[in-house]
Protein backbone atom coordinates (compact mmCIF):
# COMPACT_ATOMS: atom_id res chain seq x y z
CA UNK A 1 0.00 0.00 0.00
CA UNK A 2 1.21 3.48 -0.84
CA UNK A 3 2.38 5.77 1.95
CA UNK A 4 2.99 8.95 -0.03
CA UNK A 5 0.01 11.23 -0.52
CA UNK A 6 0.55 11.68 -4.27
CA UNK A 7 0.83 7.90 -4.73
CA UNK A 8 -2.47 7.42 -2.87
CA UNK A 9 -4.07 9.99 -5.15
CA UNK A 10 -2.71 8.25 -8.27
CA UNK A 11 -4.28 4.98 -7.08
CA UNK A 12 -7.67 6.68 -6.75
CA UNK A 13 -7.39 8.51 -10.08
CA UNK A 14 -6.28 5.35 -11.91
CA UNK A 15 -9.22 3.40 -10.45
CA UNK A 16 -11.64 6.12 -11.57
CA UNK A 17 -10.22 6.17 -15.10
CA UNK A 18 -10.17 2.36 -15.32
CA UNK A 19 -13.83 2.21 -14.30
CA UNK A 20 -14.73 4.85 -16.90
CA UNK A 21 -12.83 3.00 -19.63
CA UNK A 22 -14.48 -0.28 -18.64
CA UNK A 23 -17.95 1.29 -18.86
CA UNK A 24 -17.21 2.75 -22.31
CA UNK A 25 -15.77 -0.56 -23.57
CA UNK A 26 -18.86 -2.35 -22.26
CA UNK A 27 -21.16 0.07 -24.13
CA UNK A 28 -19.24 -0.55 -27.34
CA UNK A 29 -19.42 -4.34 -26.93
CA UNK A 30 -23.16 -4.17 -26.26
CA UNK A 31 -23.78 -2.05 -29.36
CA UNK A 32 -21.70 -4.48 -31.47
CA UNK A 33 -23.72 -7.42 -30.12
CA UNK A 34 -26.96 -5.63 -31.14
CA UNK A 35 -25.68 -5.27 -34.70
CA UNK A 36 -24.62 -8.93 -34.81
CA UNK A 37 -28.00 -10.02 -33.42
CA UNK A 38 -29.79 -8.08 -36.15
CA UNK A 39 -27.53 -9.67 -38.77
CA UNK A 40 -28.29 -13.15 -37.36
CA UNK A 41 -32.02 -12.37 -37.55
CA UNK A 42 -31.47 -11.28 -41.19
CA UNK A 43 -33.17 -7.93 -40.45
CA UNK A 44 -31.44 -5.37 -42.67
CA UNK A 45 -33.34 -2.31 -41.38
CA UNK A 46 -32.62 -3.14 -37.74
CA UNK A 47 -29.01 -3.96 -38.59
CA UNK A 48 -28.51 -0.59 -40.28
CA UNK A 49 -30.07 1.27 -37.35
CA UNK A 50 -27.94 -0.68 -34.88
CA UNK A 51 -24.86 -0.07 -37.05
CA UNK A 52 -25.44 3.68 -36.91
CA UNK A 53 -25.65 3.58 -33.10
CA UNK A 54 -22.62 1.29 -32.83
CA UNK A 55 -20.54 3.51 -35.12
CA UNK A 56 -21.35 6.49 -32.91
CA UNK A 57 -20.36 4.61 -29.74
CA UNK A 58 -17.11 3.35 -31.26
CA UNK A 59 -16.18 6.83 -32.51
CA UNK A 60 -16.83 8.32 -29.08
CA UNK A 61 -14.64 5.66 -27.48
CA UNK A 62 -11.85 6.43 -29.95
CA UNK A 63 -11.99 10.18 -29.33
CA UNK A 64 -11.85 9.59 -25.57
CA UNK A 65 -8.77 7.42 -25.98
CA UNK A 66 -10.34 4.14 -24.92
CA UNK A 67 -9.63 2.62 -28.33
CA UNK A 68 -6.85 3.47 -30.80
CA UNK A 69 -8.24 5.14 -33.92
CA UNK A 70 -7.16 2.23 -36.14
CA UNK A 71 -8.88 -0.26 -33.83
CA UNK A 72 -12.06 1.80 -33.96
CA UNK A 73 -11.88 2.02 -37.75
CA UNK A 74 -11.34 -1.73 -38.02
CA UNK A 75 -14.36 -2.48 -35.81
CA UNK A 76 -16.57 -0.11 -37.80
CA UNK A 77 -15.34 -1.51 -41.11
CA UNK A 78 -16.00 -5.12 -40.16
CA UNK A 79 -19.51 -4.32 -38.92
CA UNK A 80 -20.31 -2.29 -42.04
CA UNK A 81 -19.13 -5.09 -44.34
CA UNK A 82 -21.25 -7.60 -42.42
CA UNK A 83 -24.36 -5.41 -42.65
CA UNK A 84 -23.80 -4.72 -46.36
CA UNK A 85 -23.62 -8.47 -47.06
CA UNK A 86 -27.26 -8.85 -46.02
CA UNK A 87 -29.46 -9.36 -49.07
Amino acid sequence: MANIKSAKKRILVNKTKADRNKAIRSKVKTSIKKVEAAIEANDKAAAQAALLAATSEIDKAATKGVYHKNTASRKISRLTVAVNKLA
